[in-house]
């Protein structure tokens, strides 16, 4: 890991390469969810084992932590995508993708929870911002309608965003564990998605760009990105990534626009403001100097 780096900035990273999973999700959309993410989980576990080796010693020690962290590791990676898969199977996808979205405005009020952790206006001001951003541009400003057939669906996106900020504020009480732990539940991760695909999905084999497309997933967003959001919720600002965090969808959406594959709107432009807005607001005390310690 680039330990030279601050580590908020290191955990801003993974925001970055979240940005491109629409992009190249869109190339992958022959490939049934679990399979996917079987595949890309497999190649993330990967780059686990290529941290053991770089580090040397016994590689099964690197297996042997504790049963909370176990459990907390598994939950957050399997658990979120589980519950994000049967929310967009239970719900129409604009309303399960936007409870979904809930998860960073949920870690920058969790946190306040965390030891040594305040939580101020600006964090809870900006974190909202961003929120109300990306509800733009998910709903695309068209408004959204809220079901009660789709109860379940509903319900199962709250959870999924529930887990991913319990799992990125718990993850600072065990700041001590190693970030390299993560390449154990991504190992984890693959094996159950494999499970649910074997029970749930037909195998279906990737052709020309699908390869392409899971490749760099694997190595990009669900891969390399949950080594580095590890760090950063571990010794970062996890109040500043909670919020920087709708900056992930704001980038995917310019992307798109970039790639011809979506158009720009006066809706985009708004959404670019209250998020990027917002992001600043929830940083102010990121950018303050840090006040000397007195001599006792």
């Amino acid at each position: 890991m680039p330990l030279a780096l601050p580590p908020t900035l290191i955990g801003f990273s993974a925001i970055l390469m979240w940005s491109t999973l629409a992009l190249l999700t869109t190339f992958s959309r022959a490939i049934p969810p679990f399979q996917l993410t079987a595949m890309c989980f497999s190649i993330a576990f990967l780059i686990g084992v290529a941290l053991w080796l770089r580090q040397g010693g016994n590689f099964l020690q690197r297996l042997k932590l504790p049963l909370p962290v176990w459990l907390l590791g598994i939950t957050g990676l399997f658990g979120y995508h589980c519950f994000y898969f049967i929310a967009l199977s239970q719900a129409p996808a604009v309303e399960a993708s936007l409870i979904a979205y809930l998860w960073p405005l949920l870690i920058v009020l969790f946190s306040a929870f965390l030891p040594g952790e305040r939580l101020r206006w600006f964090h809870g001001v900006g974190a909202s911002a961003g929120f109300v951003g990306a509800t733009l541009l998910v709903t695309k400003g068209q408004g959204f309608n809220f079901e009660p057939q789709y109860g379940i669906g509903y319900l199962s996106a709250l959870i999924c965003a529930v887990i991913w900020a319990g799992y990125s504020v718990l993850s600072r009480r065990f700041g001590t564990i190693s970030t390299d732990s993560v390449g154990g539940f991504c190992g984890v991760t693959a094996l159950l998605a494999w499970l649910c695909h074997a029970g749930f999905e037909t195998f279906v084999m990737p052709v020309g760009l699908n390869w392409l497309a899971i490749l760099c997933l694997g190595l990009g967003p669900i891969g390399l990105a949950f080594f580095t959001w590890d760090y950063g919720v571990k010794h970062g600002n996890i109040k500043i990534l909670g919020a920087l965090s709708y900056l992930a969808p704001l980038l995917s959406t310019l992307l798109l626009v970039l790639c011809g594959l979506a158009t720009a709107s006066w809706i985009l432009g708004i959404a670019c403001l209250l998020i990027v807005g917002g992001a600043i607001l929830a940083a102010g005390d990121f950018f303050q100097p840090v006040p000397p310690k007195t001599r006792h």
